[in-house]
């Protein structure tokens, strides 16, 4: 009676080793782009693997064939929300990772990527929760509106609604720091050059 048990077992456990190697880098690249930075994206993708790891069994059940991305990020939306509710009772870090390049680049191209990037993140930060999670889930993983639909527990018009107001949003938000930080220019240009505010 022991053996299909265990056979059992070690299937399911393959099933689910194929999960993780096929939803890995979609887990971390969700949980860094929801967070900001490596190490804390690190431990919250260990986390909901476990946490998905501990809920396997059934959730193959409940899916019915579908495909379970949108659960594993449905876990790791779930665990972000609580850091969040944690770090926010203390002071969090600033972002200072960005984006591994995979190219080489001259020292300038570098510079102005990373800026970039910190742009759009800053931006990112500045949305409501669901509109960030609705695009780091769009163009961060690539999922499709079904997908995100599932995992934000929404209809698919709602999520097409969604990203469309999310967009405009953070093209504002992107718009409105690229002012500021001009601004911020040349304040420093006139006070280096002796004239005042």
């Amino acid at each position: 009676m022991a053996a299909p048990v265990t056979q059992e077992k070690a299937a399911l456990d393959a099933q689910f080793a194929e999960l993780y190697r096929t939803h890995l880098r979609d887990v971390y690249s969700y949980a860094y782009y929801r967070i900001g930075n490596h190490h804390d994206a690190e431990d919250l993708t260990e986390q909901t693997f476990l946490q998905a790891y501990r809920h396997f069994e059934r959730a193959l059940a409940e899916a019915h064939g579908r495909p379970l991305r949108p659960w594993l990020i449905r876990i790791a939306h779930n665990l972000a929300a609580n850091l969040y509710r944690d770090r926010s009772r203390r002071p969090a870090s600033s972002l200072e990772d960005s984006a591994i390049l995979a190219a080489l680049h001259d020292t300038e191209e570098i510079a102005a990527a990373r800026e970039e990037l910190r742009a759009v993140l800053r931006a990112l930060r500045t949305l409501p929760e669901d509109r960030r999670e609705a695009l780091i889930m769009r163009f961060a993983l690539d999922m499709d509106n079904r997908e995100i639909a599932r995992a934000l527990e929404r209809t698919e018009g709602a999520t097409k609604v969604l990203i469309h107001r999310a967009i405009r949003q953070l093209q504002r938000a992107i718009d409105a720091g690229a002012g500021e930080e001009r601004a911020g220019d040349q304040g420093r240009r006139r006070r280096r050059a002796g004239g005042g505010p």
